[in-house]
């Protein structure tokens, strides 16, 4: 039999990654803190909960979301200003309810801005102080859940998402100016995000942590050139950031060798139509 999926967190990733298992043959169950999303969630054959971590855990039958063999965690930090206390006091809350189910494995999904800019390519050995409230708050995280016994956890640091409405042709018309336009990209394609986690769980793949990015890095000035050729636009001027400005490069070699992974969209300058 398939194992069973939980995904705490059905938003713009977590509700095609549902939609992807449950076409796999999976019995999957989706969290959301929107009642009004929960249509959209059964119509994709998925079985809604509503659960929040605000930072107590409250929500429908928590211990039936949580009947389940493999946890996916898709939660980024809230923008307050106590974000590392109020990101870490949400999870803490979360793992009693967690050490009491049947879930033995959890996917957690990390951003690389726990990693700070070093100018150079930056591998999953360099999270070391986060520059960035969000990567403190997630490093802290991705530490309480890889010390927990009960369970083992796969940590994905997935750098900036794109795909679909995240396209860059979309965004060029609201950009008065690039900035950083000399900076290389790390962007990872959603469709690339749903297989890579797929891919740890098809292959057992537990108790790592890997970055995931797509291996192309043009600057920010090529990847929105591109956009504006390709839709006809004007590309904005340079802003603020030049060549000597701090910069880091994400190395998804780790995971590719690990999973045998190939990219779906390795290079974000040619995007799927």
């Amino acid at each position: 039999m398939k194992e069973r999926i939980s995904i705490l967190g059905c938003g713009w990733l977590g509700l095609p990654l549902g939609r992807y298992l449950v076409e796999q043959g999976f019995s999957v169950s989706g969290s959301s803190t929107d009642s009004d999303k929960f249509d959209e969630l059964r119509q994709s054959g998925i079985t809604p909960f509503r659960i929040a971590l605000e930072p107590e855990l409250t929500g429908d039958d928590v211990s039936e979301f949580l009947q389940s063999d493999i946890l996916i965690i898709n939660i980024p930090p809230q923008r307050r200003q106590d974000i590392v206390d109020y990101h870490q006091a949400q999870f803490a809350a979360l793992l009693p309810a967690l050490r009491q189910s049947s879930v033995s494995k959890v996917v957690f999904v990390s951003s690389t801005s726990v990693y700070p800019a070093l100018n150079r390519k930056v591998t999953e050995r360099d999270a070391h102080n986060p520059e960035s409230p969000s990567g403190r708050a997630l490093l802290a995280v991705e530490e309480m859940f890889s010390r927990e016994a009960s369970f083992r956890t796969t940590v994905l640091r997935f750098c900036g998402l794109i795909g679909y409405d995240r396209n860059p042709v979309k965004i060029l018309g609201r950009l008065s100016s690039i900035g950083n336009a000399h900076q290389p990209v790390n962007l990872v394609h959603r469709d690339d995000c749903i297989r890579i986690i797929c891919e740890v769980i098809r292959q057992g793949v537990w108790g790592k942590v890997f970055n995931a990015c797509s291996p192309g890095h043009p600057s920010r000035r090529a990847y929105y050139g591109e956009a504006a050729k390709l839709s006809g636009q004007t590309l904005p001027p340079d802003g603020e950031g030049g060549k000597d400005d701090p910069f880091k490069i994400i190395d998804s070699t780790c995971l590719e060798e690990a999973l045998g992974y190939r990219f779906l969209v390795p290079d974000p300058l040619h995007l799927p139509s």
